[in-house]
């Protein structure tokens, strides 16, 4: 008969996932109080900067479809940026169950206050790493997400 081997589980630290969550929590934190400060959520700020790329009018499915959230989801997130005056909704002209949306002059001058935002928080925590480890990060995490399908944007 097989004596049963008492093996020690692996230590939390040992765990790239537990590193990884370290960093990721500490990034994504400083950066959610960094928009807090201009009335602005992680969510909501995907959303703007999304909208920011087409220089005109979108739909909200479009949207979900770009960020993989909910059409339900996107739709809360467009009332919320409708009652900040950071959106326009309009139903379309040929079919009135069509609403398009766009961003008010408020919001196209706050994107590019919001991406300097970001690039700072970027800047604060990885500006130890050389160019090259950056790229080879970026590369490293890009072929993760692919090999697990992982193509949604991280609002959360």
């Amino acid at each position: 008969m097989l004596k049963k081997q008492n093996l020690e589980p692996s230590h939390l630290k040992s765990h790239l996932g537990y590193h990884l969550r370290v960093v990721s929590n500490a990034v994504s934190h400083s950066f959610a109080r960094k928009l807090a400060s201009l009335d602005v959520t992680v969510a909501e700020w995907v959303i703007l900067r999304e909208m920011y790329s087409y220089k005109t009018t979108t739909s909200p499915s479009t949207i979900a479809e770009i960020t993989g959230l909910s059409r339900g989801a996107v739709s809360k997130l467009i009332d919320r940026l409708l009652n900040k005056d950071l959106v326009i909704r309009e139903e379309a002209s040929e079919d009135r169950r069509y609403q398009e949306i766009k961003l008010t002059p408020k919001a196209k001058r706050l994107v590019p206050k919001l991406s300097e935002i970001a690039d700072e928080n970027d800047s604060s925590f990885f500006s130890l790493l050389s160019a090259a480890e950056k790229d080879q990060l970026r590369k490293s995490l890009l072929k993760l997400a692919a090999l697990h399908k992982l193509n949604l944007n991280p609002i959360e």
